[in-house]
């Protein structure tokens, strides 16, 4: 060790670092069974954006739950909808 390295504070832990926690998280939700779905996470500031469209609320909680840990002590913010796949509880009147 010279010097310089013992002046030289000590850097961060790669899983202190928002932006290396966020890519994990990313690439955990395109390897696992949401993968297709276009599950987006932007990083803002010291919070993440999590966008994009998923079938259930179910698959919402899981990818949300998936985020809350891995990103402990960030906020989340949860911008994903639910797409409506029931089908329609009237015909369309096309008069």
């Amino acid at each position: 060790m010279t010097d310089q390295d013992a002046h030289r504070p000590p850097a961060p832990p790669a899983a202190e670092n928002l932006d290396y926690r966020v890519a994990h998280l990313a690439e955990q939700i395109a390897a696992g069974p949401f993968g297709e779905l276009g599950v987006r996470l932007v990083p803002h500031g010291g919070s993440v954006l999590l966008t994009g469209t998923v079938p259930s609320t179910e698959c919402r909680d899981q990818i949300l739950g998936m985020a809350r840990e891995v990103l402990a002590g960030h906020p989340v913010h949860c911008d994903i909808l639910v797409a409506g796949t029931s089908s329609p509880d009237h015909g369309e009147d096309l008069t």
